[in-house]
């Protein structure tokens, strides 16, 4: 029986910058802290898989630069419990940084990224050797050769994606949240080859052109709307969709499951960076268990909440048991 789950692409070092506000164009503001820690959705999703006390073995891949920051993530992620025979160094590009500047009173984030190495991961870094059940590969639209587009109008990562269900493997992605039009251009080549598809709000509608904000909040029947029309490019199994009120799941059937956000004082809130990621690494962790999907979004749920008390992106995250009793302490969203 397959077992474990193997995550690549974007290995990155955040350099988190608390500030006092985010400043206009030529405008000042003071950095109150700065803090250095794992970013990059491979990076991200396997540590907090470790720090919950995942029941299975975690693998990692990717490309670091052969200086100070990528041994910082080798060092880091090997403390994890994380095989990383395939994640490997390259002397041609630096590790990729980004430098994430959090407004202190609300957590609001603002980043400047260095692709570095990530830019070079391709197809011919990848091998599926090990015997581990899900693969992970995220972030769609930031890996320079995996979102090359061949003349059949595929990307380098469509064929990532079928070879790996060929090999056995459930797939499993997620989209940056670019300012571009390039998601219709990039992403749908992948997601018949997609079994979980991981968006937010914003990646949504940019996939689909179909707007499902209105005047800030989200309109749950457009949300309902928008997950049926990104079952119909071609996922497998579930499209789920993440927002700072709730996640919906939707199935191949076009059956719905909702889970409410977990409510997280403003008080409490360090920072929002590396929440999805959380929220995926929590869900992953149950679609592993053969959970019911229900109860998968409610990892996920609770896993992001606690990821927000901390300004890094997992260090805010604990054991599976701690972080299932957010839900009692502090109750769950309206939605």
């Amino acid at each position: 029986m397959r077992k474990g789950i193997l995550a690549a692409g974007n290995w990155i070092i955040d350099d988190i910058k608390m500030i006092d506000e985010y400043p206009h164009q030529d405008g000042l503001t003071n950095v109150r802290s700065i803090k250095s820690n794992n970013g990059g959705a491979p990076y991200n999703v396997l540590k907090d898989l470790s720090f919950l006390g995942a029941p299975f073995p975690l693998y990692g891949a990717g490309l670091v630069g052969d200086d100070e920051k990528g041994k910082f993530i080798i060092d880091d992620i090997k403390n994890c419990n994380v095989d990383i025979s395939n994640l490997r160094k390259t002397t041609k590009a630096p590790t990729s940084y980004t430098d994430v500047m959090t407004v202190a009173s609300t957590g609001r984030r603002t980043f400047f990224h260095n692709r570095g190495a990530n830019a070079l991961f391709g197809r011919e870094d990848l091998n599926f050797d090990v015997d581990a059940k899900i693969f992970h590969m995220a972030y769609l639209l930031l890996l320079d050769k995996m979102d090359e587009i061949d003349e059949s109008g595929r990307s380098a990562a469509s064929y990532v994606f079928e070879e790996a269900q060929k090999k056995g493997f459930k797939t499993s992605t997620d989209i940056v949240s670019e300012a571009s039009d390039r998601f219709q251009k990039v992403a749908p080549s992948s997601l018949p080859f997609i079994n979980y598809l991981f968006v937010n709000e914003y990646e949504a509608s940019k996939l689909t052109g179909f707007e499902i904000v209105e005047n800030g909040k989200i309109n749950l029947a457009k949300a309902n709307e928008v997950v049926e029309l990104i079952i119909d490019l071609g996922v497998k199994d579930y499209v789920i969709l993440h927002f700072p009120e709730a996640a919906i799941a939707c199935n191949s059937k076009k059956q719905k499951f909702v889970s409410p956000s977990v409510i997280v004082p403003n008080s409490l809130i360090k920072g929002t960076v590396g929440a999805g990621d959380a929220f995926a690494a929590g869900v992953l962790l149950g679609l592993h268990e053969n959970l019911p999907i229900a109860e998968c979004l409610k990892y996920g749920a609770c896993v992001a909440a606690a990821s927000l008390f901390d300004e890094t992106c997992s260090d805010g995250v604990k054991s599976l048991d701690e972080v299932l009793k957010l839900e009692s302490e502090f109750g769950l969203k309206s939605i």
